[in-house]
């Protein structure tokens, strides 16, 4: 186990667990949502003053530009024994590299040794030269190119440009959706460099 990931949950009535897709839309809607990634960064940055891990946390294009929640994440990486150990997931989707105010958050958090993501990398259109403008360390390509890799010709024909141009960048790349084992093991051969998924463990309480 390299790293790990935050991932925030909801607990019904009934003690089931309900994903982010059903609530994050309403906590949006609502005004709740700063709540919720205010409540991840404090945990995360629990779990990194009390284990030797290092985690990494999803970022919106709207949490960067929430003024409070940027505060508290310059605060909390102050205040942190270890900010090296923190890597911040930021979504490729939503236009990131138009936003000179993004650029300075990234750099601002690298200053403290934190690492930056480009997440769900290869939906719709992945532009690889923003990539490079934005100095990011790692790719995190995107379940719907991985989940058939073993099988899907095509997507490894894209997962192996990603794979190559990454490499002769010096980014890192991580396969998400890692389901099973012929994903396993089509990945690694690919020369993907990290993986994540059910096939290697299920997200769980902290």
């Amino acid at each position: 186990i390299i790293e790990y990931e935050a991932l925030i949950r909801m607990i019904d009535n009934n003690g089931e667990i309900v994903s982010p897709s059903y609530f994050l839309p309403a906590a949006r809607q609502s005004r709740l949502y700063f709540h919720l990634t205010q409540f991840v960064i404090h945990e995360v940055f629990k779990m990194v003053e009390t284990t030797p891990h290092t985690y990494s946390m999803n970022l919106s294009v709207d949490d960067i530009f929430d003024r409070p929640t940027k505060e508290l994440i310059i605060r909390r990486l102050n205040e942190s024994s270890a900010p090296n150990r923190i890597i911040f997931e930021l979504l490729e989707s939503e236009g990131i590299e138009n936003y000179p105010e993004v650029s300075a958050f990234i750099s601002e958090v690298k200053k403290f040794g934190c690492h930056i993501a480009i997440d769900d990398f290869g939906t719709g259109y992945s532009n690889f030269a923003h990539i490079i403008k934005l100095d990011v360390d790692l790719l995190k390509i995107d379940g719907s190119l991985i989940r058939n890799i073993d099988s899907d010709t095509n997507a490894q024909t894209i997962l192996i440009a990603i794979t190559e141009f990454s490499k002769h960048l010096g980014l890192h790349t991580v396969a998400e959706f890692v389901h099973s084992e012929a994903v396993y093991e089509k990945c690694k051969e690919l020369g993907v460099d990290y993986l994540q998924g059910y096939y290697l463990g299920e997200p769980k309480p902290l």
